[in-house]
């Protein structure tokens, strides 16, 4: 794990602001996410497939190309972006 040590005449203030900027920045990938959810679900009840399932398919050239496919994939890999990007905030711990 990774250490990142900061100085401040105040460190208190300092620690607010760092909080409040990742709560923040939290609050935007929490938003992102519950969007691209939505978006993801109406790709899957309009045709039928699970994500997983439509990559399994699109990957082995069972489906043809379409915009709602381009999409798909890109909601996928905006997804797991920014549930990689909530964890690696959810891990961060202040230490004195």
């Amino acid at each position: 794990m990774a250490e990142l040590k900061l100085r401040s005449k105040d460190p208190d203030s300092l620690r607010r602001i760092i909080e409040s900027a990742l709560s923040e920045r939290l609050q935007s990938v929490m938003a992102g996410i519950k969007r691209t959810e939505e978006r993801i679900i109406e790709l899957e009840t309009k045709y039928q497939l699970s994500t997983k399932e439509f990559i399994n398919r699109f990957n082995n050239d069972e489906l043809s190309h379409n915009f709602d496919f381009d999409e798909w994939i890109g909601e996928s890999r905006m997804l797991t972006h920014l549930q990689e990007m909530k964890e690696s905030i959810d891990e961060i711990d202040f230490v004195n």
